[in-house]
């Protein structure tokens, strides 16, 4: 096992592998303090308002003078980031070989998606009635498995944009291929209500969604059974057939990370990213604030500069977001980040969007927007787990691959494959990982993890349950961005 690992020529900073203390050496290297595992040392002297170069890209610029050997972290490094940019294209152009699709046994639907799962979801349009549509999936259990209630807070009580929000990414999950049966439940004096997010639903099966206002029923679970029962028996007939590859859309999430994120978990899912992509396959990559300080890259690799214009209005739409709840646009690792290893925003963001492989970019969504592109999309959505992640199934994901160096247990509506950074962790939380990509720290390459990762997805996308699902632990968060009546 390598003890520092070097990601770039160009950097003047390694990564320790494993804790490391004070005084050992390492070839020439001799350490000035003890560096925890996930850190950066300085591999050259680095003069005060230097700047300090990872993934071969600045990070940031010392603070102060920072010996060879030393721990450079928080303490004497600072972002480089500030205010607004204007940017300029320069496409890279590149490119995937095509590859024959692979197969896997999906659920096709009338709209030609391919859903990995047959479950029956009871999506509430307001608030006031997640109590109900918690009693009917109780209810329901008895009768079916994989029965879901998504429950959210909003639904009323919104206005213009926040509102629309609410909507389309009501009605994209009641249409999801991932469910095979859904009861849209509402109250009936609601904003959002089910007359109002019907049109949203523009190409709905009518055999797999049934409405429900509760206020116009005498007993709500009564009826909300009835209508149950009905897609249950629907869904009873529904049965697995051969699907290429081409029909997947996965999404790509990372939160809880560490210093060997960029290093293990994220190349790995870039790499899948770019597998799965040059069979026909689509990748969605969002929480765009952890773009911020590597949105160039990204900018680059557009298609055409149509695509880059949309990835530009992506990211100073968000600047502009943050900047008028009057908030720091570039403060955003967080405490698990930064005792993790990550420094400042541009470290995050560098390893974040090895997540997108080499893959073009040839779409960007705007939040609540379905895919319909191949390939590589970029999502609007910020960098909280559970908004992202829903983002990620509202946009058509019907698996999210999230990497974590530190751990979570939460799952969003689909499959929510935990991949972990370093093996520590994988050991110490088996219930919450199910992929260990910190072998790769040991030994071995990114293609074959790569590929490893890949045989998981398609067991996955086969019906084999991901560690939230066998945990029971799904859940659903919508982005709330405006006033609240």
């Amino acid at each position: 096992m390598n003890e520092l690992i070097r990601i770039n020529e160009a950097d003047s900073v390694a990564v320790a592998m494993r804790p490391l203390d004070k005084g050992v050496k390492i070839g020439e290297l001799e350490l000035l303090e003890n560096i925890p595992m996930g850190h950066k040392i300085a591999l050259k002297d680095i003069r005060k308002g230097e700047h300090i170069i990872k993934y071969g890209f600045p990070i940031g610029e010392a603070l102060t003078a920072i010996p060879r050997g030393a721990h450079v972290h928080t303490h004497n490094t600072r972002t480089l980031l500030s205010g607004a940019h204007e940017y300029e294209y320069y496409p890279t152009h590149p490119t995937l070989q095509p590859q024959s699709p692979e197969t896997f046994s999906g659920y096709m639907r009338h709209d030609g998606r391919a859903g990995v799962r047959n479950e029956l979801w009871i999506i509430p349009t307001v608030g006031c009635v997640n109590d109900v549509a918690l009693a009917l999936e109780h209810e329901a259990s008895q009768y079916a498995e994989h029965v879901r209630a998504f429950t959210h807070p909003y639904g009323c009580s919104q206005m213009g944009e926040d509102q629309e929000h609410t909507r389309q990414v009501l009605a994209d999950l009641a249409t999801h291929p991932n469910a095979g049966g859904v009861l849209l439940l509402g109250l009936g004096c609601e904003n959002s209500g089910i007359d109002t997010i019907k049109p949203y639903m523009k190409d709905y099966d009518p055999e797999r969604v049934r409405f429900l206002v509760s206020q116009d029923v005498h007993d709500e679970i009564e009826a909300g059974m009835s209508l149950i029962r009905e897609l249950i028996d629907r869904m009873s007939r529904d049965s697995r057939v051969p699907c290429e590859t081409s029909k997947l859309i996965i999404g790509l999430k990372c939160g809880g990370s560490d210093g060997l994120s960029g290093i293990t978990a994220n190349p790995a899912i870039g790499a899948f990213s770019d597998m799965l992509i040059s069979q026909g396959g689509t990748a969605i990559l969002t929480e765009v604030p952890e773009m911020f300080g590597a949105e160039t890259i990204l900018m680059n690799r557009c298609r055409d500069e149509a695509t880059y214009s949309k990835t530009v209005k992506l990211i100073n739409d968000f600047k502009n977001y943050y900047a008028s709840c009057g908030q720091p646009v570039y403060e955003n690792p967080s405490p698990g980040n930064k005792a993790g290893g990550i420094t400042t925003l541009e470290d995050k963001a560098l390893g974040c969007t090895q997540k997108s492989g080499s893959a073009p970019v040839n779409d960007v969504l705007a939040y609540g927007e379905r895919v319909v592109t191949h390939g590589l999309n970029l999502l609007s959505a910020p960098g909280n787990d559970l908004v992202a992640s829903t983002a990620l199934a509202a946009a058509g994901a019907q698996i999210v691959l999230f990497s974590t160096g530190r751990g979570t247990p939460f799952g969003c509506p689909v499959p929510t494959v935990k991949i972990s950074s370093n093996s520590g962790l994988a050991e110490r939380k088996s219930k919450w990982i199910d992929f260990n990509a910190g072998t790769l720290a040991e030994g071995g390459t990114i293609h074959d993890k790569a590929r490893e990762l890949f045989d998981y997805v398609l067991g996955v996308a086969n019906g084999e349950n991901t560690r939230n699902e066998l945990n029971n632990f799904q859940g659903m968060a919508i982005f709330k961005t405006g006033a609240t009546l």
